[in-house]
Formats: structure tokens, sequence, C-alpha cells
């Protein structure tokens, strides 16, 4: 599903050039759970907006769905994205005056679907991520593993191919951060293809693969060390 060849992606002002990520090469198949991980500043969040056609990479390739998508423009990205692409945030990035339905029905009006079809997904995502009870609720109002529910469900409503968790769990308790490591891994088991990015081990130990970045590039990448040691 993922391909990235040699990928690079620099920042420039006038006095100095800053190197984000610095020859980045992995793969990420169709299905796959995959933890990324590293230090701040080590380019994770960076990585994570090539993958998810926010931003073009400065050199190298970027395959998504076998299309070099490296050089393509915002408007035929944002079409590819919209379609593939769902996202969560670390700090939800909900709408504060729209109701919990109404912020996850939010992406599917820029697919065009018809008003029905819009209700129906948002019923039937509302009732998958247990929060359906909380439809008519404004974000204030809920907890802040509700809040992220709300999220994982915006994300999930437009049934994408790659889900892009951004410290998913940052800004939760534990127990909260552990039912959304669950819901992720649901998800996964489900069909979607989801790449999270942590600075966290124990939310990395929740994937199958772990890539790790330093400095821009990627230093190790293998099987999550729990599923290393059953493997032993």
């Amino acid at each position: 599903m993922i391909k990235t060849v040699e990928l690079k992606k620099v920042y420039r002002t006038t006095t100095v050039e800053t190197a984000a990520l610095d020859g980045v090469s992995f793969e990420i198949g169709k299905g796959e759970l995959v933890a990324i991980t590293g230090p701040s500043g080590c380019g994770k969040s960076t990585l994570l907006n090539v993958l998810g056609l926010i931003e073009n990479p400065t050199a190298g390739q970027y395959f998504f769905l076998d299309e070099d998508v490296s050089a393509w423009p915002e408007r035929r990205r944002a079409e590819l994205r919209k379609a593939n692409v769902g996202f969560v945030f670390q700090s939800f990035n909900l709408i504060d005056d729209l109701t919990v339905a109404k912020n996850v029905e939010l992406p599917l009006s820029y697919l065009r679907l018809p008003a029905a079809e819009r209700r129906r997904r948002v019923e039937e995502i509302l009732e998958r991520m247990g929060i359906a009870q909380r439809r008519d609720a404004l974000p204030h109002q809920l907890s802040g593993g509700q809040q992220q529910r709300v999220a994982i469900a915006r994300a999930m409503v437009i049934r994408p191919q790659l889900l892009l968790a951004d410290e998913p769990t940052g800004n939760l308790d534990s127990a909260r951060g552990a039912e959304v490591l669950e819901l992720l891994r649901q998800l996964n088991a489900d069909g979607t293809t989801v790449v999270m990015v942590t600075h966290s081990p124990t939310d990395a130990e929740s994937a199958r693969r772990v890539i790790r970045l330093l400095d821009g590039r990627v230093v190790s990448e293998g099987l999550a060390p729990a599923l290393q040691e059953a493997a032993r």
C-alpha cells in the first residue's frame, strides 16, 4: 500500500535549511499495523504529513496504492486523500459548536454522498465506536476518551484504506489510552491499514511492526519486541 524511496523533506527560510526527513525508505503492506517511533524532532510528524498526502517530499519517491504521488499538485492529492485516508490527532481537533454526529458527518460532505447515506454511515460508525448515545452532545460535554472515539469515528466514516494516528493517546490517561489502542487494533483486524506515530514504547507494543526514526532517518525496522520474543 505504501512505499517510500529515499524520501527527503527540507524546510527552508531565508537563513536556515532544516532536513526533517533525510533518505527515508520503507514499505507498509495492506492490512498492517505499524508504529513509527523516535524522539521529539526526529521527523515523525513530517513523515505522517507526507504519508497522508498533506505535503509533498522535497526529493525521493512516495508510492500510495501503487501510484507515485511524490509530485502531485495539492488538488489531486486532496481528491485521493479525502476518499482514502483518515486522520486521528492527539488534540482530537473536533469542532466545538458541532454535535458528535455532525463532527463525524463532516468528511462525508466532501464526498458528495446523499444525505440519507451520510446519516446511515454516521449511525453505523457511532454504534461501532460505542458512542451512539452521545450523538447529540457537544465535544466539551465528553470525556477525553469519548472525544478520541469521536475523532476515530470521524476518520473511519469515509471507510479509508489507510488510518494515520498522530500520538492518539497523548492527551489521555492510561486507562483511556488503552481503550483507544484496542480500538485501533480492532479496526486493523477488520482490514484497515493503520500507521501510528508515537514516542511511547508502550503504545508501540500495540503494533505488529515498529519503524524507528532518528534525525530524519530510519535507524531500525522490525517486529514489535513482544512479537520478537514470541517468535523465538
